[in-house]
């Protein structure tokens, strides 16, 4: 029973590697995590993350390229020896492409699988080694609602992200003997920088994307950590496999 758990430092003696840290969900991630006891390493491509340290007392970063064989087994091992385990993974590092199929060049198909899709898989592989040697863990993807639902003008950025949904499946299955749970979170829309290198009119297609939200409006950063949090935490401890709409209502039609 997880009734009685104080939140405050639920997670207090936890070690967490958040990838796609430096911005929007993965900084408000690490932001969760941190709050509540847990020792950070936050990934990123941007040499910004460096930036967390300043932020959170305690917080390690490190600069790499998410899709990297090398930037995985170097992140997953910079955890382990800094703070001698790795107990959760958050796996948030993404791209986007907004174009129709008929202009999505193999290069966007490409980078997207590679960032998206290869990134989350090569870190979850990693983690996964650590946490079947040591007792368990925790794998947390995120997704989007392109889990579930077609996107239109968005075939590169939906397939990689369906590719999430099954391979946090495949995680559960095999990690379910050795303690580990795996789960994505599938969000609707987030205002986050991302919207800016999604199409030109960014600004004005979040406000009007809100609508198509049933309840009014797009997510903020703080409210996908917040779930990304529970099924990180203890609370969520009968949950894997699972692919968990925050979506503000949009896949419910």
């Amino acid at each position: 029973m997880t009734s009685d758990i104080d939140v405050v430092g639920e997670l207090a003696g936890k070690v967490a590697l958040v990838t796609g840290a430096a911005r929007g969900v993965g900084a408000a991630t690490v932001a969760w995590l941190h709050a509540r006891g847990a020792r950070v390493l936050a990934t990123d491509l941007r040499p910004e993350v460096d930036d967390l340290t300043a932020r959170f007392a305690g917080v390690s970063t490190l600069v790499g390229d998410v899709s990297g064989e090398d930037t995985a087994a170097r992140s997953v091992a910079a955890a382990v020896d800094r703070f001698g385990r790795l107990d959760i993974l958050v796996g948030n590092a993404g791209r986007s492409v907004n174009k129709p199929i008929t202009e999505t060049t193999a290069a966007d198909w490409d980078e997207l699988m590679s960032i998206n899709a290869r990134g989350a898989f090569l870190h979850a592989r990693e983690a996964f080694r650590v946490m079947r040697e040591h007792g368990g863990g925790v794998i947390v993807t995120v997704g989007s609602f392109a889990c579930t639902v077609g996107l239109a003008d968005a075939a590169a950025y939906s397939a990689s992200k369906g590719a999430l949904a099954q391979l946090t499946k495949v995680l559960a299955l095999e990690g379910g003997p050795y303690g580990i749970r795996a789960n994505v979170v599938a969000p609707g829309v987030i205002e986050t920088d991302m919207l800016d290198n999604f199409r030109a009119d960014s600004r004005e297609y979040l406000r009007s994307f809100g609508d198509a939200h049933p309840i009014g409006r797009v997510a903020q950063p703080e409210e996908i950590a917040e779930v990304i949090g529970f099924l990180a935490s203890p609370r969520s401890s009968f949950i894997t496999g699972a692919v968990v709409a925050a979506d503000g209502g949009y896949t419910a039609a």
